[in-house]
């Protein structure tokens, strides 16, 4: 799940280069939230078709990777309202057992640290299991990271390579002792 809403977002060039750089035996798919209402519980009874569709995609997936921004040293209002509607109404929360990582960049040297405290705050909420290490805040620099995904900088692909590797490896160990319920 992708934070940011902007088509040009360089959090979204994040996810490119993350998925350029996992390992092969992962794969990945965007679950977009765009086009959510805003949640209300009066939709608890009616889900409407887009948020089930969203829904069903994360209890489809065996891991969910969120790559955000940080708005107003938090997470985008977006990305919140889609994990509102994703955990309601009660009983019927789709992060649950969910492995989850959490990464961001930003062009400030805190690269996104304290929306990801924020949104790892709303996921243990959530019975997400987490990945907590290594932890990773990536501070955004012109070229570092292409339209495509291409990262240029050779220290900052090892390190991302390796974070892909140790997510690949969360995954595993949580899916062995929390099986998918489908």
């Amino acid at each position: 799940m992708i934070g940011s809403l902007a088509t040009q977002s360089i959090n979204r060039k994040l996810a490119k280069a993350l998925i350029r750089l996992a390992p092969g035996n992962l794969q990945f798919s965007e679950i977009p939230f765009r086009d959510l209402p805003l949640y209300s519980y009066d939709y608890d009874d009616d889900f409407p078709q887009v948020a089930r569709t969203f829904k069903a995609a994360i209890k489809a997936s065996d891991a969910i990777l969120f790559v955000t921004p940080e708005y107003n040293r938090s997470i985008p209002g977006g990305l919140k309202n889609a994990i509102d509607w994703a955990s309601r109404p009660y009983g019927t929360n789709a992060f649950a057992k969910k492995p989850s990582a959490v990464i961001g960049t930003s062009p400030g040297a805190i690269g996104t640290a304290v929306a990801q405290q924020s949104l790892r705050s709303v996921l243990s909420f959530c019975n997400s299991p987490q990945m907590n290490a290594p932890e990773a805040y990536i501070q955004f620099t012109p070229g570092m990271i292409t339209d495509d995904g291409e990262v240029t900088v050779e220290s900052t692909e090892a390190f991302l390579r390796n974070y892909m590797a140790e997510f690949r490896t969360f995954i595993a160990h949580v899916l062995t002792v929390l099986p998918r319920e489908d």
